[in-house]
């Protein structure tokens, strides 16, 4: 090769050239194969931040998802503890029920009656500050999601489908139903 069709060579690079067999340096060829080198490696690192993206956006999806379970069981741990309780509720509010107006007139039963009466209060006061609330029934359409229809009764006051007696209270848990109103729902006359 003469010195005039020889490339130009940056004085480094043959500076650490110098010692290597002529015939092994080919410079198109060094040339072509860095192309292809930097080509792939650029594929490469595109891959590599494709991935890092897709890692960051699962991270950030799974920490979500924690964070909205945990958000749950603080909001919701008292559930099974609530159920256990409303049978509590409903025997209180049976014990006020099955008290005769003349018997809650009585000196001797007057305290007894307003500190049944005040444990209500109180366990619904309980309710409230959890998130405990009673469903409506009466005189509403029946809701599938908050009631369940125990029997049909006929009517021809009220409207078919329409909540005619409440069995049984229902509550929810924040927004969830923690346990349906057990209810009598109106039909057609036969």
């Amino acid at each position: 090769m003469s010195e005039d069709k020889k490339p130009q060579v940056d004085p480094a690079v043959e500076a650490e050239l110098k010692g290597v067999p002529e015939d092994l340096i080919d410079l198109d060829k060094a040339s072509d194969s860095l192309d292809d080198a930097l080509t792939h490696l650029r594929n490469d690192l595109e891959t590599a931040r494709q991935e890092i993206l897709y890692a960051k956006a699962e991270t950030q999806n799974v920490r979500r998802r924690l964070e909205k379970d945990v958000a749950d069981a603080r909001a919701y741990a008292a559930t099974g503890f609530a159920r256990d309780i409303l049978s509590v509720s409903d025997n209180l509010a049976r014990a006020l029920e099955s008290i005769p107006a003349e018997l809650r007139e009585d000196d001797k039963l007057k305290s007894l009656v307003a500190g049944i009466e005040a444990t209500a209060r109180e366990l619904d006061k309980v309710f409230g500050l959890h998130g405990i609330s009673r469903i409506a029934a009466m005189g509403l359409p029946l809701d599938p999601n908050q009631h369940q229809a125990m029997l049909e009764v006929p009517s021809v006051d009220a409207e078919p489908g329409t909540v005619l007696q409440e069995l049984q209270a229902g509550y929810m848990i924040k927004d969830r139903l923690l346990r349906p109103a057990m209810v009598a729902v109106a039909k057609k006359p036969d």
